[in-house]
């Protein structure tokens, strides 16, 4: 079966934007793009920094309440059903609860080819491109570079910290164009 989903994890400013930029071009044919940056964009003004929403600590920790949970379920479910309906997805995500992130990617994907792609940057080098950005938490990067992956494997991995986002969409898209992808 040929891949209809790719899910990248990495922690902030590993770099994960810009391989799915290359991604889509590298890529045959067209994939859209959706990202936990924008969902979280999409929230009500209400639930950003609130109890029941997202809120960002001062030290870069992020902790979610069941509103957020509520919308987040319904817009995984949202992005498998273009996949089903014969759209190319590639998800830019955040797994900071580890395996259990990826558990409830793994249930609303189930019966689709994904390709599970671990974007690893080093600590240091994250941190000085989250402070470049400015528009971030100062100390997220550095947080979530190792907690992200804790208890993960994944099909392919890429690591950011010396190489191009264009040479690492080129090795993702690899394994897109030779190998069928594991039905999850």
């Amino acid at each position: 079966m040929t891949t209809q989903v790719i899910v990248l994890n990495g922690g902030s400013s590993s770099g994960k934007s810009g391989i799915v930029r290359c991604l889509q071009e590298v890529l045959p044919g067209p994939w859209l793009a959706f990202g936990v940056d924008s969902f979280v964009e999409a929230l009500p003004a209400k639930l950003q920094g609130s109890e029941g929403g997202i809120t960002f600590a001062a030290d870069g920790g992020v902790s979610v309440g069941a509103e957020f949970r509520a919308l987040d379920a319904a817009w995984t479910e949202g992005i498998a059903a273009m996949a089903r309906a014969g759209a190319g997805i590639i998800v830019d995500d955040v797994f900071l609860g580890g395996p259990a992130s990826r558990q409830r990617w793994e249930k609303a994907l189930t019966g689709l080819a994904v390709l599970w792609v671990g974007v690893r940057c080093d600590a240091e080098v994250a941190a000085g491109r989250e402070i470049a950005r400015g528009n971030r938490v100062e100390g997220m990067a550095a947080s979530q570079a190792r907690i992200v992956h804790e208890g993960l494997s994944y099909d392919v991995e890429v690591d950011t910290t010396h190489t191009e986002s264009l040479a690492c969409a080129r090795v993702i898209a690899d394994h897109v164009t030779r190998a069928p992808a594991p039905t999850t």
